[in-house]
């Protein structure tokens, strides 16, 4: 026992405790301490958010307030999330131009650099769908999607996605040319007019055979129309104005033609 406490008496015990301990903390620490990519990807998401906060006080602000609280004149953006952000300013939907029933596309005037920071920003506001992976768009079945496409989607975009008009000022708009991930993004957020379709309602296959239809039917270098003139593929409405118009009109023309032209019978 005297050897013991002599020995826990030494002048260096303390300094070895010291040591040991120090040395069993930094272990820890270097075990679930983040690593250096975590704690650079930590830095740059704190750097977007940043960013895309100044470029929302110049031009988000005044329509959706300070906060994204919203305004009279723009709705609010707490929990819309990114993927709406991402859409609507990557159509060049947003900024709008000026008030109106609908927001038309038009040219994009931010960077996806900006759109990523405004994107990154909107979605500190408040939980909401997130901006989708290449994975969760990827191509799907094109039969199955025409089949979804047209009991959820042809109503308003006809049965070609080539749009229509609605009531009060409204329409939907052509899907030639959209992308797939606007086309997802849309039909995650619902933008404007259209109905909201999450995973709970339409599953991210469903999604994606959906997708898979519409880009399909917009490539025409790889799908021409065998059937000839499309008249804008807005269906048996405008077949039938053409008709009645330029048809009919011909057939009109060429019997006024012939009667002009028929000699008359003489009198007897």
């Amino acid at each position: 026992m005297k050897k013991l406490s002599a020995r826990r008496r030494h002048p260096l015990a303390a300094l070895v405790v010291l040591l040991f301990a120090l040395a069993i903390t930094g272990g820890l620490y270097a075990a679930f301490a983040p690593t250096g990519s975590a704690q650079a990807d930590a830095g740059q998401s704190s750097l977007a958010i940043e960013q895309g906060k100044k470029l929302y006080a110049v031009g988000c602000s005044s329509c959706h307030g300070l906060s994204g609280e919203g305004t009279k004149d723009g709705p609010s953006l707490v929990g819309v999330g990114s993927a709406a952000v991402d859409f609507q300013v990557g159509t060049g939907r947003m900024p709008a131009q000026q008030p109106g029933a609908q927001v038309p596309s038009k040219k994009v005037i931010y960077t996806q650099d900006q759109i990523d920071q405004l994107a990154a920003y909107v979605a500190t506001l408040g939980a909401g769908p997130a901006i989708p992976t290449a994975d969760q768009y990827a191509a799907g079945d094109v039969a199955r999607g025409g089949e979804l496409f047209r009991t959820n989607c042809a109503q308003c975009h006809n049965f070609a996605g080539s749009g229509g008009a609605l009531s009060e000022g409204k329409f939907a708009p052509s899907l030639d040319g959209a992308s797939a991930k606007h086309i997802y993004e849309a039909m995650l957020t619902g933008p404007q007019n259209m109905p909201s379709f999450p995973d709970s309602i339409m599953s991210q296959q469903n999604k994606q055979d959906i997708i898979a239809y519409v880009t399909h039917t917009n490539d025409g270098a790889k799908n021409p129309n065998y059937g000839g003139l499309t008249l804008g593929a807005l269906g048996p409405v405008t077949e039938g104005l053409f008709g009645w118009i330029f048809a009919l009109g011909a057939l009109i023309g060429i019997a006024i033609w012939i009667a002009a032209r028929t000699p008359k019978a003489k009198k007897s």
